[in-house]
């Protein structure tokens, strides 16, 4: 039997599974090369070797199909915590990089701690922030997320949080935030204070915009950031050229700890970095602490001091 590993994606479609991609996902993850062709090859054979079970299974039941490599194709995400699996037994800091995209899904259900996360990136750009203010508007007041100040410029940010990856802000998003902060903004320029200020909306997002979405913000001037978006300028670019990892990026810890340290306005790394005390609140056993601290470290600097 001629067997070509095959993936399929979420769409359901079933295309060749490709070892370039799989090592270019590695290597963002900061891994060194032989461990990603290390972990490229077990992923390709095990994919073959799965496929083979699945058909030969089938094969004793007399059913066979045409195309076995394309029937039994592999789902991306299995074959993502696969290969996150491989890289955690390898090096714990490296995968906690390549789980980033689901880290940004562990911070729900309430997307109340997105903000937060939010208000980190905006101050690692340079930015004062504040999160969840509430604001006078010309017609009526508003609750923004984040306000983000630099260089006498304002900006009024909404945060869309979803928990799954399918899930896009579609165009009627801007369309709705546009109209907040126009109203806003109006009432800001009637403020003396704020006389020599420009203003500006954006809204941030944890998966993506639709294409109409994207092209509405660019019109009217809102600022989108998503996951990828702008290109080469994304959340997954500015997190890793900042070092502002999510507190859920660390595999040291429980997602019920997580949960803990996010309640007390904990979300990034940095702040644990920078406060070690912040661990206090979960009553580590000084082992998981030594553990927790060297992931921490080593996710941030690349080498725990």
């Amino acid at each position: 039997m001629n067997i070509r590993p095959m993936i399929r994606k979420a769409s359901g479609e079933s295309q060749p599974f490709s070892v370039e991609k799989l090592k270019e996902s590695l290597k963002r993850s900061g891994a060194n090369t032989n461990t990603i062709n290390d972990i490229a090859i077990e992923i390709e054979n095990w994919i073959v070797n799965e496929i083979k079970k699945q058909a030969a299974k089938d094969s004793e039941k007399g059913i066979i199909h045409e195309k076995p490599s394309e029937f039994y194709a592999i789902p991306s995400r299995t074959i993502y915590k696969k290969a996150f699996s491989l890289l955690n037994r390898k090096t714990v800091s490296s995968a906690a990089r390549y789980k980033l995209k689901d880290a940004l899904m562990e911070m729900g259900p309430t997307g109340h701690p997105f903000e937060f996360f939010t208000g980190e990136v905006y101050k690692a750009l340079g930015y004062a922030t504040q999160v969840s203010i509430t604001l006078n508007g010309k017609c009526v007041t508003h609750e923004v997320d984040v306000i983000a100040t630099k260089d006498k410029h304002q900006r009024y940010i909404e945060c869309k949080y979803y928990q799954s990856t399918g899930k896009n802000a579609n165009v009627q998003v801007p369309l709705y935030i546009h109209s907040r902060v126009e109203d806003i903004i109006h009432m800001k320029k009637a403020d003396p204070q704020f006389n020599d200020f420009t203003f500006s909306g954006g809204i941030v997002t944890n998966t993506r915009f639709t294409s109409d979405a994207e092209a509405y913000g660019k019109c009217c001037g809102l600022h989108l950031l998503s996951w990828d978006y702008p290109k080469g300028n994304g959340l997954k670019d500015i997190i890793d050229r900042e070092k502002i990892y999510p507190i859920t990026s660390l595999s040291s810890l429980t997602k019920a700890q997580k949960a803990t340290l996010m309640e007390r306005g904990v979300v990034i790394c940095r702040q644990v970095s920078q406060n070690e005390a912040e661990l206090n609140a979960l009553n580590l056993t000084k082992n998981r602490r030594r553990k927790v601290l060297e992931e921490l470290h080593d996710l941030i600097s690349n080498g725990y001091k």
